[in-house]
């Protein structure tokens, strides 16, 4: 599905440096580092968004620099909390969801009897079909998310890559909405997840590995028992953490700081 070999990317510095990745059909990955460890930017080679100084990228069988990636993008669906700022407060769900298959934000034009029922058919396998009709002005950020991944999954896509999708719930919408993403990736024909994060609690069942970055660099890589551990993840964030585990979800304490004796 995905295999990176050696990715460098420089700007006026060192953004990803000798970056090897390899993701597997029937794997769901989780992209785990703190602020500034390169997830935003290895998201954005993946997508040919951003160029590579170096190495190899490979995506759904098509490799970069000889294919032509606006083509693949539409293999892939991506959502992101960055595009709710460009819909239109009057556009429906379902009309945000059958933007999707064109690559559209603001549907304008006849849309087909095809797309109208396909796309009530997705709202319905997300959980949103009594959003249907709703503007998305009145969705809630968790609604919101949902009709993304539903716009996401109008394409059909192979690959759908979930960037920070809590980025702004509350913790009951948060919690409503990763049990959620758990329901999707264990239905049976779901495509490949990999979720961005830096938050273990949202890293569900469902998901098999974990990459964590530093630094721009590969810290840890491979099954998620092996790679979540305490010791992984102070490294990655630069402090005393504690990771524990119950009932296959993730919880991360701070450890406390010696008092210093006066």
């Amino acid at each position: 599905m995905i295999r990176v070999a050696g990715l460098r990317v420089e700007r006026d510095a060192l953004i990803l440096d000798a970056i090897d990745w390899t993701v597997a059909r029937g794997e769901h990955w989780v992209i785990l580092g703190a602020n500034g460890s390169g997830k935003t930017s290895l998201l954005s080679t993946l997508t040919g968004y951003m160029a590579l100084s170096g190495g190899e990228i490979s995506v759904l069988g098509e490799t970069y620099g000889r294919s032509d990636w606006r083509e693949l993008r539409k293999r892939i669906g991506i959502c992101s909390s960055a595009i709710n700022h460009l819909m239109e407060g009057h556009e429906t769900a379902l009309a945000a969801v059958i933007g999707g298959r064109h690559a559209m934000v603001g549907m304008w034009g006849e849309i087909s009897a095809s797309d109208r029922a396909a796309a009530t058919r997705i709202l319905k396998q997300i959980e949103a079909g009594k959003l249907r009709d709703r503007p998305w002005r009145f969705l809630s950020q968790g609604e919101r998310q949902r009709v993304m991944i539903g716009r996401a999954l109008m394409a059909r896509p192979q690959l759908l890559i979930l960037d920070e999708p809590c980025a702004g719930l509350d913790p009951v919408a948060r919690e409503h909405f990763v049990q959620f993403i758990e329901r999707l990736a264990r239905r049976r024909g779901s495509p490949t997840l990999v979720l961005v994060t830096h938050h273990v609690e949202e890293i569900m069942p469902a998901f098999t590995h974990v990459l964590v970055l530093k630094g721009g660099a590969v810290l840890a890589a491979g099954p998620k028992r092996e790679v979540l551990t305490s010791r992984v993840l102070s490294t990655a964030f630069t402090a005393a953490l504690r990771l524990s585990r119950k009932r296959g979800r993730y919880a991360l304490a701070v450890r406390a700081a010696p008092t210093a004796i006066i």
